[in-house]
């Protein structure tokens, strides 16, 4: 009887400690021991209500720090938390527990943290601090980090900690070529704003400014950084990005617009003249783009770089290369490809063979010290008290890329375009129309780049290099996927296993195909990589996709339902190329922040130059990015799936700006009906889901009352669907 009792006491507790606390099973892929995670974790309906509820525990069952955030809510129909953000440093595990539940209470974190402030005047500064750094960032003139500060010796900052600071105003910079010579850009930062997800373990600071020129016919261009640093860590990860604002090429301005992306009917453009080659001739073009820090180390400066035995798309050795000079002249490290602005492509990869045009050197006073073909991105420059390294995230995927250490002036400069390759233009291939126009859309095309600064002791190598590969390389974190499906945030979907193999093997045979000619032929550069071409005739690929129709979504689901890192990457890197690339994000419109007390400055915003009708408007397919617009080419979901799965601030922001334009209605009636309205209602209920904006709400209200209202009249026959070449079905 009294075992019998203590049985069920026992059965009691399980039963108690199941209903009131329940567990989420967590993998890291590419496991790397003390990684930053961040990872996406959606929630059934009624599920959780407070991130407060919400704990990971390690391999062993111990609970780790951690730093959850509150991303979107289930609202309107349930006040409860439909995705959070969870964010944790690895052990040397790769399996870990997310436990949430009412009886939860998260231990109180008491180790080195996070502490930002941000003073918003005219002269202002922002101020990060991590235990092991201080970063001081200024508004205006500067572009990038003012003063760094390491703290080796554990006794506080001082003068004499500092390690790097801001080369003038030239901390960033996107220069410009015309025909009247290089154009140097002038950094100015005007806001400086703490994002969603900052905390004592992982905090974000946006920066907003803009490029100036000296030369009046060159406009500003904007930039945002975005910069993540993490408590007790001495390194950074920097999301930078540009936007092009020039005039691409050199053909005549004709007044007007084409009928199909019209917003008006007053001045059409009816016809071209396709045997002007002006389309053809670059006008402002890109001549190099990058990040400057002036170091602060002793004069016998210790460079290193990393390389890759082999041919490029082999996995060939890792090498490193200790870069020692007795001069004071520049070493150069760089990264190229094929086709580099070659109209038209020269290389290509056959169907049985790749091309051999991709080329990473080093260069030493001149002279080639080293030539592989693939870099591994990332730089060192040490004393032997302490150093700085840099690293490039696809630094070939993504090239040319580069760096110059500046022995003399000790300088080392981030190249995201180096200044001796040939310039980025932006003038047509070809004469040939795209979407049955000929034009350029290229103003308004941006660009981010992802970096790694690691502020470090000298000393321990091994370790700065492990801490390049958190962001060269990183770790991928899924829950079960079986969680994905079960908690309906995109509603049911099956997990991949072996019930349909198949249905499975379809699947695994169309992203693999994809991903593999991405590798052959393979479809990288710094505007390209990310998207994919769509047709195939005579051995030759045709026609970049533009993300018809949701290609990057597509890959995020696939990885909820597979867990594999691969789609993962392939997912992200995806969206960071439709969000930037495939989208017009200049000229935008006026924006009043409020960013002094003076009310005259309300008024002298309203004054300002109106932003094009077009922001936020997606490209079509085209044999060039940026050669083709339409009315209704646009997808938001694998944008806002990033922002939902990995933390990526941009996502979300660059989704609003496609329901804004929405909301501006530019097209009449025309933008609400056929595809176009099915896909608007698709877009925004995921903005709308995502901000809980009343604006969307109110836009995607009335949309669905159109769709609802073309449904039950004769012209659709009682279908909520229309017929036309299977476009609404899919939408």
């Amino acid at each position: 009887m009294r075992i019998t009792f203590s049985i069920f006491l026992v059965l009691c507790c399980v039963s108690f400690r199941v209903k009131g606390q329940k567990q989420i099973p967590v993998t890291i892929e590419n496991h790397q021991t003390g990684a930053p995670i961040t990872m996406g974790l959606p929630f059934p309906k009624g599920e959780l209500h407070s991130p407060d509820k919400v704990r990971v525990l390690d391999s062993s069952g111990n609970e780790i720090p951690s730093q959850i955030t509150e991303v979107s809510t289930w609202e309107p129909a349930d006040a409860s938390l439909k995705w959070i953000w969870v964010f944790f440093f690895t052990n040397n595990s790769k399996n870990y527990t997310v436990e949430y539940g009412e009886n939860i209470v998260r231990k109180p974190y008491d180790g080195p943290m996070v502490i930002s402030t941000n003073n918003q005047r005219s002269k202002g500064f922002a101020e990060i601090t991590t235990g092991k750094l201080k970063v001081i960032i200024n508004k205006g003139e500067g572009g990038f980090l003012h003063k760094v500060y390491l703290d080796s010796k554990d006794d506080g900052y001082s003068e004499e900690d500092v390690i790097a600071l801001n080369d003038d105003n030239r901390g960033s910079f996107l220069d410009i070529l015309d025909d009247l010579g290089i154009d140097k850009s002038k950094a100015i930062i005007h806001r400086m704003i703490k994002e969603k997800g900052s905390g004592p373990l992982h905090s974000i600071l946006r920066l907003e400014g803009e490029y100036l020129y000296s030369r009046k016919d060159n406009n500003n261009s904007p930039f945002t950084t975005r910069i993540h640093s993490y408590a007790g860590k001495s390194y950074l990860k920097v999301l930078h990005t540009i936007v092009y604002t020039g005039e691409p090429d050199k053909h005549k301005n004709y007044d007007g617009q084409h009928a199909n992306i019209a917003t008006q009917n007053e001045k059409i453009i009816s016809t071209y003249d396709e045997s002007d080659s002006s389309w053809m001739q670059p006008n402002d073009q890109m001549s190099a783009v990058g990040i400057n820090l002036k170091y602060n180390l002793q004069k016998n400066e210790m460079p290193k770089t990393g390389y890759v035995s082999g041919k490029w798309w082999e996995d060939g050795s890792s090498q490193v290369a200790d870069l020692q000079s007795d001069s004071k002249e520049i070493i150069s490290i760089r990264q190229t490809g094929p086709n580099i602005n070659t109209l038209p492509p020269l290389a290509v990869s056959s169907t049985t063979k790749r091309i051999e045009s991709f080329n990473a050197a080093i260069h030493i006073k001149g002279q080639t010290e080293i030539k592989t073909e693939k870099g591994e991105g990332w730089v060192d420059i040490s004393d032997a008290q302490r150093g700085i390294a840099v690293g490039i995230r696809n630094y070939l995927e993504e090239f040319p890329k580069g760096y110059d250490i500046n022995l003399e002036e000790n300088i080392l400069s981030t190249y995201l375009w180096p200044p001796d390759e040939k310039p980025m233009s932006f003038a047509r291939q070809s004469l040939k129309t795209d979407g049955q126009m000929l034009d350029n859309f290229a103003q308004g095309v941006a660009k981010t780049t992802e970096l790694t600064y690691n502020f470090h002791e000298a000393g321990d190598f091994k370790k700065v290099r492990s801490e390049i590969d958190y962001f060269l390389n990183p770790a991928v974190a899924h829950a079960d996927t079986k969680w994905y499906a079960k908690s309906l945030a995109y509603g049911p979907f099956s997990s991949a296993d072996s019930s349909f193999p198949e249905y499975e093997r379809g699947l695994d045979y169309k992203f693999d195909w994809v991903l593999f000619n991405q590798k052959w032929e393979p479809w990288y550069g710094m505007f390209d990589y990310g998207d994919f071409q769509t047709y195939y005739y005579n051995e030759t690929w045709f026609q970049w996709s533009n993300n018809e129709p949701s290609q990057d979504f597509m890959l995020w689901m696939q990885f909820m339902r597979t867990g594999n890192p691969k789609y993962y990457l392939a997912a992200e890197a995806t969206s960071r190329h439709t969000m930037d690339v495939d989208n017009i994000h200049w000229p935008t419109f006026p924006k009043y922040d409020a960013g002094s007390n003076d009310a005259v400055d309300f008024w002298n915003y309203q004054d300002k130059k109106s932003g094009t009708p077009y922001l936020g408007i997606g490209r079509r397919h085209a044999t060039q990015q940026w050669t083709a617009l339409l009315s209704a080419h646009v997808w938001v979901t694998g944008w806002i799936a990033s922002y939902y799965l990995s933390g990526y601030h941009r996502g979300l922001e660059i989704a609003k700006q496609t329901g804004d334009a929405y909301i501006r209605r530019i097209w009449g009636d025309h933008g609400l009906t056929g595809r176009r309205l099915y896909l608007s209602v698709w877009n925004l209920t995921e903005i709308y889901d995502a901000t809980k904006a009343e604006k969307y709400k109110v836009e995607l209200d009335d949309r669905v009352n159109r769709m609802l209202e073309l449904q039950a009249g004769s012209d659709q026959y009682n279908s909520l669907i229309m017929d036309r070449y299977g476009y609404s079905q899919v939408y």
